[in-house]
């Protein structure tokens, strides 16, 4: 039994494997050559009072400038959210308004269609037909003035922060 596990543990040959083949050719050994680099030293200046005071001022002025378009950029993404809400709003309440005259118009089409159904003569229908015509135009009159007030409603309330935003720049421009 000791002979049949050594052999499970030993590992099987396998066919022989051609020998390597040797590389007659070399590649010939270079030696880079060292180079120095030449030390440059950088000439130390005392840099003039005056040049000095320039430069702070510039970088005064440049982080005043930045703070004013900081605010600036800020203001502007708070007129266009502020917009952006009120025509949201805006729209949302004309197409509530457009759906109501739509339900309307709707109702009364399908009430004048169940009236004509129960007509028993031709004048009656005739009647009918001149009523329904007669209300459908001014209901489509108010329905279409009530819409126009909206839309007027909704573009100015809209075009008022960016009013009231340009005023405010061109004021401070000015002043500036």
């Amino acid at each position: 039994m000791a002979d049949v596990t050594q052999e499970a543990a030993a590992p099987k040959k396998t066919a022989k494997s051609a020998p390597k083949a040797e590389s007659k050719f070399e590649l010939p050994k270079f030696e880079l050559p060292a180079f120095e680099f030449p030390k440059f030293e950088v000439p130390t200046a005392e840099v003039p009072a005056a040049f000095r005071e320039i430069a702070e001022k510039s970088v005064a002025q440049a982080q005043a400038g930045y703070a004013k378009l900081k605010a600036a950029a800020e203001e502007t993404t708070d007129v266009i959210e502020d917009t952006y809400e009120t025509a949201r709003a805006g729209v949302l309440a004309y197409n509530v308004k457009a759906l109501d005259a739509f339900k309307v118009n709707t109702d009364a089409a399908f009430g004048f269609a169940r009236e004509l159904i129960g007509a028993k003569t031709l004048a009656d229908v005739i009647e009918l037909q001149t009523a329904f015509a007669r209300k459908s135009f001014e209901t489509f009159s108010a329905q279409a003035k009530d819409l126009q007030e909206t839309a007027q409603k909704v573009a100015t309330e809209t075009v008022e922060p960016v009013k009231a935003a340009t005023e405010k720049a061109l004021k401070d421009f000015k002043a500036a």
